[in-house]
């Protein structure tokens, strides 16, 4: 499997404006800038992007590996939050609310980490990973 996105950028760093495009036409020249990177602008940025990508690979990696138990979720509430200090990524954080019926927190907490470790986003990112957690019964 292959997926693809295409950025077209206009101008300096931060005058510039830019757009991104998606395979999926998820993203249709969505605009992206310095001031929707560095500041509150209007549009997108990468790591709002690799936000994402990560809480959602990270909630479907966790739904196969409770599945593998036996196990099926009602719902995982992932909320990622990629810290982005010195000109890189230096953390992506994951706040995970979890209804799992009949899982014990120990059996929830194993499956989180393998999901942590093992998530493709997670493998693909070379920073720290954290991931805090809470189970509803």
């Amino acid at each position: 499997m292959k997926r693809h996105a295409t950025a077209v950028w206009q101008g300096s760093g931060k005058e510039g404006k830019g757009h991104l495009s998606s395979q999926t036409g998820v993203l249709d020249q969505t605009q992206y800038s310095f001031s929707s990177r560095f500041e509150d602008g209007k549009g997108t940025n990468p790591e709002e992007l690799i936000a994402a990508a990560h809480a959602g690979c990270f909630a479907m990696k966790l739904s196969f590996v409770l599945g593998e138990s036996g196990h099926t979720a009602d719902e995982l509430n992932a909320k990622c939050t990629i810290t982005f200090a010195d000109g890189k990524i230096t953390q992506s954080k994951i706040d995970l609310k979890a209804k799992v019926p009949g899982i014990s927190e120990g059996e929830f907490e194993k499956a989180v980490k393998d999901a942590e470790k093992n998530c493709p986003i997670s493998v693909l990112l070379d920073t720290e990973i954290v991931v805090e957690f809470s189970l509803e019964s």
